[in-house]
């Protein structure tokens, strides 16, 4: 996990050679589960690690804290670990020594009154403090940032995996990787699909199938991290389950493809029912999944001329997809008891999307501008409020750690490491095709020079 993405750190800088620090290490460990790693109750809040100080490497960082003494336990906000340090006589410092932390109780003690919290040892795993079952609390979905961030890795890890860009998908994960390019919630993923979308030709030439190329040691395509090197974590947050094997990887899935629909423009909403439903044909590795959403997809008669429609398409197909299974769930007992499978938006959210609801035929009669105006607010502002909240930003001002992370409404934010001159138009991907062709065209020019300069 990265720390950019920790609200605080906590970080004992300890010596292997130390008896006291072998006998402190079940007790920080103990406490550091609570918030670090796959099986993490209260994941993304706390990144506790170690440094060892008996190291060499580690000398610089240990002298720049003026570790005195064995265990040494350090508080703070993310970026102070990383740039700054720490001195016995400083007056002012972001930076507080835990001096009340000999066991895993006095430690969990201190850091609930630092955060306000009441975090126990007991604390169940998997229990989803982060979003409660009371649909309610519409900000819930702000934290679905991180997991939209985690299924998009997640997808083109599986891809690379598998090894599914084939000459019969290239073009489709082409379209796809333009589409969030253009509109993925996360500028850092915006960022990683454009590097990605540049050195396509490069990573998959038109002879790639053809030759023994896919054979090579394809170490730039097996680096590739979609969004950022942090990303995967290994833990979802708004999309977390009362149980590991449920919710996840599909529900990320489903934020996304959400957030895309209510950020697009009406020229763009057939290129992306079809950049959507070509991925999901191509990619998707649950075989009956992919079956029911291309079906949906094929069902469709006329293109969309209006990103409403397509919007309203997809939120439409979801809550079929939705009906489906939790009919399946319950013959089977598969539900998870604290999320089941729901029509969305429920009441509590939305009560003016429903004009009229039969429960003898289990029909309800939507008013579907009221639907619209909450999957746009839902799924675009809403989504990027937990970075405009200050408090967990830290008082250092370091608002730069996140501004990464914050989504671009209606216009397109470039993204920074793959130079994307696109344009801000009302058809984003005409813009980012041509800027793709004319970056193809002067990797072959260039090559060309440096061909001549070596005859």
């Amino acid at each position: 996990m990265s720390i950019r993405n920790s609200h605080f750190c906590c970080d004992p800088f300890f010596s292997f050679r130390c008896p006291a620090c072998r006998n402190y290490k079940p007790h920080y460990e103990k406490v550091a589960r609570l918030f670090n790693g796959p099986d993490a109750v209260h994941p993304g809040i706390i990144l506790m690690t170690r440094v060892d100080c008996a190291s060499k490497i580690n000398t610089k960082l240990c002298d720049k804290f003026s570790v005195g003494h064995y265990p040494m336990l350090f508080w703070g906000p993310p970026s102070k670990f990383v740039g700054a340090g720490w001195e016995p006589k400083q007056e002012k410092s972001d930076m507080r020594v835990i001096d009340d932390a000999r066991t895993a109780d006095r430690l969990l003690n201190w850091i609930n009154k630092q955060l306000g919290s009441s975090f126990g040892l007991d604390d169940q795993k998997f229990q989803n403090e982060l979003l409660s079952s009371n649909v309610s609390d519409p900000g819930q979905i702000a934290r679905a940032i991180y997991d939209v961030e985690e299924a998009t890795s997640t997808a083109f890890d599986i891809i690379l995996e598998h090894k599914m860009i084939k000459p019969g998908t290239r073009a489709s994960l082409i379209k796809f990787l333009q589409l969030l390019a253009a509109h993925h919630p996360s500028r850092r993923c915006r960022k990683g699909t454009a590097e990605f979308l540049v050195s396509f030709d490069d990573l998959y030439p038109t002879d790639f199938w053809s030759t023994n190329k896919q054979e090579d040691d394809k170490s730039s395509v097996r680096n590739l991290k979609i969004c950022g090197k942090d990303v995967p974590r290994g833990y979802w947050m708004f999309c977390r389950g009362s149980k590991n094997e449920t919710r996840g990887f599909s529900c990320g899935l489903w934020v996304l493809l959400h957030s895309l629909s209510v950020r697009i423009d009406d020229g763009e909403s057939q290129f992306t029912f079809n950049a959507i439903c070509d991925f999901v044909h191509n990619f998707f590795i649950c075989e009956e999944c992919r079956q029911h959403f291309y079906k949906m997809c094929s069902s469709v008669s006329s293109p969309f001329n209006k990103a409403r429609d397509f919007a309203l398409w997809l939120w439409s197909s979801h809550n079929k997809v939705n009906e489906r299974l939790m009919k399946e769930e319950a013959s089977l007992g598969t539900a998870d008891p604290k999320f089941p499978k729901t029509i969305w938006p429920p009441k509590q959210l939305c009560s003016s999307c429903y004009l009229s609801v039969d429960q003898r035929n289990n029909k309800i009669e939507w008013n579907q501008d009221e639907v619209f105006k909450f999957l746009a607010d839902y799924y675009s502002k809403t989504l990027a409020s937990l970075y405009k909240d200050k408090s967990i930003v830290g008082n250092d001002g370091s608002e730069g750690a996140v501004e990464d992370l914050i989504v671009a409404t209606n216009a397109i934010v470039v993204p920074v490491g793959a130079a994307l001159a696109i344009a801000v138009a009302s058809c984003a991907f005409g813009a980012l095709a041509c800027y793709w062709r004319s970056q193809q065209k002067s990797r072959k020019y260039f090559h060309h020079l440096h061909s001549l300069k070596n005859i």
